[in-house]
Order: structure tokens, then C-alpha cells, then sequence
């Protein structure tokens, strides 16, 4: 079995692929995302909990008929696999083993590769500081659970579908996006100091990912408006797309 380290700061990552005759179906009934809508790239998606919070922060693509790769923080991917041997115990797919894949970045974009050329610290930190500057949050251990999806714009990624029926947290993730709006919400901070872990909150403001910079840190956080005015840190600007209210169009 692949080994993964769990004491670095630095990100690691892996893939599961998942393939079969239910794969499709199973995926649907599990993903914020529309499964039968997925492109040629990696879509930012989730697996969430019965309370409508992330418990598995995902990149999804479909490679062939029935079959999908599915990417995910390696501290998070041997929980993915307990949930989906659960509550997929009764469809046609198989899972296979997790297996390290490589962040870097493409194109001026994110992304994965398994070219073990791209398995350097200078591809990681660069991964890091376009993700965090476009709001390309990563769920880790120590925050599953923490945050609604529209909390983390997902929705606003591409990421979350309101007309594709059931899946798990779909209640309450609908009732926050239909009756009500997020008060705090995804943000691009910096800051100077220690840098904080993932998760850790900063009076008022919870850390989702960090990357350390000469100046101090880059963030992405979840906070409200006027706890970030009241706080030290800097407000940058999201791409346009994740700078949209977080709240259902009128």
C-alpha cells in the first residue's frame, strides 16, 4: 500500500479512480456537483455530511465510460475510501487503491499531474499560492466538517447543482442557498506573523489553507465582512467570478 507522509505541512494528495456499472449513479447521489455534466478538466466538488458541511473536499474528472478519478488530500483518502466501501455497498463499481498524484501548475491553473517530474517542493508552492490566490480551497483532515459549501463559493466553481436531485446534505445545503445566505464566506487574506494551520481560528475568522510567503502568509478564510475589517489582515481580490454575493441571485 502507498505510504503517505502525515506530519508535513506541505499538501499531499491522492487519486482514487472509481468505475463500474453504478459509478455514475453512486457518484450522483454523493456529489454536490452534476455528475453527468463533467468536462475535460477537474471539477471542484464535495462530498458532504448530513448537517450540509464538506467532509470530503474533491477534484472529480471522468476519464472513460464509467469510470472517474476522483483527487483528495492523502490525509483525507483513506476516510474517503471507509465512506464509499459504506454507502456504496450495494453498487456495481470498484475503488481502487489511493496513489499519490503531483499539484502543479498549468496553464496558469491548478491542476494534478502523475509525471513524477512535477513531485518538487517549487511545483507544490506554486500549487499553493494559485490556489489559495483563486480560490482553489483544499479540504485536510482538520477541516472536514467545518464548512457549508456556499460558505466556500463552491457553487460559484462550477461545483454545486441545485436541480439534480438528492444527495447527502442536500436538505440543509438547499434550505441555506433558497431561504437564507451565509454570513461569513470564502476571502483572500494576507497577513504577517506566524503562519496559521489550517483551521485555526483567528478570533473570528477561520483559516481554510495557508501557504507562508517572505512577508508573512497567504490565506484563504472564512469570516464575515466586518470581522476582517476589524482584524489585521488584508483583504485581496478574489478572481471576479468567487467576488459575486454569495447569495442566491434575486
Amino acid at each position: 500500500m502507498t505510504q503517505f507522509s502525515t506530519t508535513s505541512t506541505i499538501p499531499q494528495f491522492a487519486q482514487l479512480t472509481i468505475q463500474g456499472e453504478d459509478a455514475e449513479k453512486f457518484l450522483q447521489g454523493q456529489l454536490t456537483c452534476d455528475v453527468t455534466k463533467l468536462g475535460l478538466s477537474y471539477q471542484a466538488a464535495a462530498i458532504g455530511n448530513l448537517k450540509g458541511r464538506i467532509e470530503f473536499g474533491i477534484w472529480l474528472k471522468k476519464q472513460a465510460e464509467k469510470q472517474y478519478d476522483v483527487v483528495i488530500s492523502a490525509d483525507c483518502a483513506e476516510s474517503l475510501q471507509n465512506h464509499l466501501k459504506k454507502f456504496g455497498a450495494f453498487s456495481k463499481f470498484e475503488t481502487s487503491a489511493p496513489t499519490p498524484i503531483y499539484p502543479c501548475v498549468l496553464a496558469d491553473l491548478p491542476t494534478f499531474s502523475h509525471k513524477d517530474d512535477h513531485n518538487t517542493l517549487d511545483d507544490t508552492q506554486a500549487w499553493m499560492q494559485c490556489s489559495i490566490a483563486t480560490g482553489n480551497y483544499w479540504i485536510v483532515a482538520a477541516t472536514q466538517g467545518e464548512f457549508q459549501p456556499q460558505e466556500l463559493r463552491l457553487h460559484q466553481r462550477g461545483g454545486m447543482d441545485y436541480d439534480k436531485g438528492c444527495y447527502l446534505g442536500q436538505e440543509v445545503i438547499a434550505r441555506i442557498y433558497f431561504k437564507s445566505a451565509p454570513k461569513a464566506f470564502l476571502h483572500y487574506v494576507t497577513g504577517a506573523g506566524d503562519v496559521p494551520a489550517a483551521g485555526e481560528k483567528l478570533d473570528k475568522i477561520q483559516v481554510v489553507n495557508t501557504v507562508t510567503t517572505a512577508e508573512g502568509f497567504e490565506a484563504l478564510v472564512v469570516a464575515r465582512p466586518e470581522h476582517l475589517t476589524d482584524s489585521e489582515l488584508t483583504v485581496l481580490d478574489l478572481p471576479p467570478a468567487l467576488q459575486a454575493d454569495v447569495a442566491r441571485p434575486k
